[in-house]
This record gives structure tokens, C-alpha cells and sequence, in this order.
């Protein structure tokens, strides 16, 4: 378990270090066992005047607040980790002192900053995103003799009753022309 003095000197080594700070993988399970037994202590009612229970209660309140500062120093240096992973494509050494929370998040961060980065690198290239959007299911009404679609492919033939997984763009046109109807849709 962790106690308040270990607290207040890991957020002492976090501030004052660029370098994301090692901690031990139960971290925040230690604390949360910390403040269970402190939250005891200071809501005991024997004597609101006395000096201890005054004190435990004024140190659970501080160690909250410590908890809390600390957590948002390695969140800043979680996000500079981030940036340092989009650009160069490297990771520094300090994602080893990551709590695996903390890991699970930064490669969320990074996997949506990537996407974001190919996505406007697709609107920089000329691509319409709108163009990009996936297939839909649809169902034939009538049957459709061989055509082509916009990419220059032959599709088809469809016989009424047929279902078939194609572009959205040639997916609205057929249902626009009442010749299929979309399978998600009631």
C-alpha cells in the first residue's frame, strides 16, 4: 500500500523531471487501498474537536489532491509522448513508465492522430471522402442486366431477389430508381 509521504514525494519527482516517472503497475489499486483505510480514519465521529481526527481528515483531502495534480502531469507528458510518436514515429523510452491505463489510452491518442493525419493527406491528394464511404447491402427488385459502376468495373447481372454488397454511391442509385431497396432499412 501506498502511504501519503510516498505520494506527495512521486508527485515531487514527476514535477520536477521532463522524463515520465516509473511507477508500480497496481499504482492507483495502492491508492485507491490508501484512501479505503484513510476515509475510516477520517470519518470516525468519537470527536469532531480532536487533533487526529482533524488531521486525517485534512490529510485524506490533500492526498486527493496530490493524487489528482499527479495524475495531470503524466496526462501533459502523455500527450507530448503522443506528438513525439505521430511525428517522428518513435517512441520515447518513457512509454515503459506507462501504467497500462495510461498505455491503453496513448495508443488510442496516437491511432486517432494517425487516422486524422490520412485523412488529410486524402483531402490534400484530390480524394473526396465522401466518395470513400463503404459498401451497402442491398436487395434487387427487378433484374439489372451487367453495368458499370463509377470506378469502371463491371457488375452485374442481378436477378430480382438477388442481394448484393456494392459501392454506396451505386447502391443509392439503384434504390433511387426503385430497382433495389437497402437490407438495413425497414
Amino acid at each position: 500500500m501506498i502511504g501519503y509521504n510516498e505520494l506527495y514525494e512521486t508527485l515531487r519527482k514527476e514535477k520536477y523531471s521532463e522524463a515520465l516517472q516509473p511507477l508500480p503497475k497496481k499504482f492507483i489499486e495502492d491508492f485507491k487501498e490508501y484512501l479505503n483505510e484513510n476515509k475510516e480514519k477520517s470519518s470516525e465521529k468519537k470527536d469532531l474537536f480532536a487533533d487526529s481526527v482533524a488531521k486525517s481528515r485534512k490529510q485524506f483531502e490533500n492526498a486527493l489532491a496530490l493524487f489528482r495534480e499527479l495524475m495531470l502531469k503524466r496526462k501533459r507528458k502523455i500527450l507530448n509522448l503522443v506528438f513525439v510518436a505521430t511525428e517522428t514515429g518513435i517512441m520515447k523510452r518513457d512509454y515503459e513508465n506507462l501504467l497500462p491505463i495510461e498505455k491503453e489510452v496513448f495508443e488510442k491518442i496516437v491511432k486517432t492522430f494517425e487516422e486524422s493525419d490520412q485523412t488529410v493527406s486524402k483531402i490534400l491528394n484530390g480524394k473526396d471522402l465522401k466518395e470513400e464511404e463503404e459498401n451497402k447491402m442491398i436487395l434487387f427488385k427487378k433484374n439489372i442486366e451487367q453495368f458499370i459502376d463509377h470506378g469502371g468495373n463491371a457488375i452485374g447481372p442481378f436477378k430480382s431477389g438477388d442481394l448484393a454488397n456494392l459501392n454506396a454511391g451505386v447502391a443509392k442509385i439503384l434504390v433511387q430508381e426503385d430497382k433495389a431497396g437497402f437490407v438495413d432499412e425497414n
